[in-house]
């Protein structure tokens, strides 16, 4: 059976582009605290645009799609799930919920991790939610000419309560290690969740969940206001490559959890800093939506979309980007380049 050790997380023979990626993000993740004491109204319409984002993509990796109508219907629950895509959606919204409100009272162990799977199968009608796989299951992948092959065999059934049990006292054990970084921690355990596979279904949604859950209980929740999810969706060919390189050999001991780690790290130093862009385009004054659209444009180098500023400033409407740009324009303080889609905008 599969040995779960991090020590080696503690034997300074770490990459340095990983030592450095930690470092990076503990400084922007400290930024994040000081702003969200002064901008708290802000983190909150963040939160909830990051939300729907993360409701989404996460069930759009596995996919699991729906129209954008029906998504807002259903995280606002303002509609019963129609179909199956919509029950597995109903059941994220409302474990990443959970999470959201109550992670400090959610640990890694087998009853919490338990109760969040059969929340999240919980309108999907299956009797499986909230338990571990009986049966074997392997991760298949199919090449261009449409064979199947097999690419990885996860720990077998009558394996998995062990192995899991295995994997959290490992977790505990290195969390209490004070010389053992949590950001190069995290993204280990949750690497070994995914290759033991623990559930028939799910897997890939709840080490989403895992994930956040993991961050946020270290203080890292830059997913809460920028999705995580939607980070991995955007650049999800570079996620199945990290974890396929980082699986090989796993069964025996002998993987190597770096390209992971690498991964992992990057796309939550990708969400600090575009939760840094939210902020960092304001100096010195009172950051009202106008003045955020204002700074972002007249930071930028480049000549910018309306659709690239509101992709920036996510929580600020379409509405309000068009207004201050055209305002702007008539003010002389920006040049408009181009017409209809192709419109861009550069200080003047």
């Amino acid at each position: 059976m599969r040995k779960f050790d991090y020590s080696f997380l503690n034997n300074g023979l770490l990459p340095a582009n990983l030592i450095n990626l930690t470092s990076n993000i503990s400084s922007l993740k400290t930024m994040a605290g000081v702003r969200k004491g002064e901008y708290a109204q802000v983190f909150t319409e963040l939160e909830a645009v990051a939300k729907v984002q993360s409701i989404k993509s996460s069930n759009e990796i596995e996919g699991i799609i729906t129209s954008e109508e029906r998504i807002q219907a259903i995280i606002n629950q303002n509609s019963a799930p129609l179909n199956h895509n919509e029950a597995e959606i109903a059941g994220y919204r409302d474990a990443l919920g959970e999470i959201h409100l109550g992670y400090e009272h959610i640990n890694f162990r087998e009853r919490d991790i338990l109760r969040l799977h059969e929340i999240m199968m919980s309108y999907a009608g299956e009797d499986f939610g909230g338990q571990y796989k009986t049966d074997d299951n392997v991760i298949l992948e199919v090449d261009a000419d449409g064979n199947r092959k097999v690419r990885f065999r996860p720990t077998p059934a009558e394996e998995t309560v062990q192995a899991m049990e295995q994997l959290e006292l490992a977790y505990m054990d290195a969390r209490a290690n004070a010389n053992i970084n949590q950001l190069l921690l995290i993204p280990c355990v949750i690497l070994d969740f995914l290759c033991i596979h623990p559930f028939r279904d799910g897997n890939g949604r709840m080490s989403r969940l895992l994930s956040l859950l993991l961050l946020y209980k270290n203080g890292f929740d830059a997913g809460k206001y920028v999705s995580f999810e939607e980070q991995i969706n955007k650049y999800k060919a570079y996620y199945y490559e990290s974890l396929r390189q980082s699986s090989i050999g796993w069964d025996t001991n002998e993987n190597s959890y770096f390209p992971f780690i690498e991964n992992f790290l990057s796309t939550l130093y990708m969400c600090y800093k575009e939760l840094d862009k939210r902020f960092a385009v304001v100096q010195g004054k009172r950051i009202t939506k106008k003045a955020r659209v204002e700074a972002t444009i007249l930071n930028s180098l480049t000549p910018m979309s309306k659709a690239e500023i509101c992709k920036i400033l996510p929580d600020v409407s379409p509405t309000t980007v068009e207004a201050v740009l055209g305002r702007m324009v008539r003010d002389g303080q920006l040049q408009k380049i181009g017409s209809s889609r192709n419109t861009r905008y550069i200080k003047a």
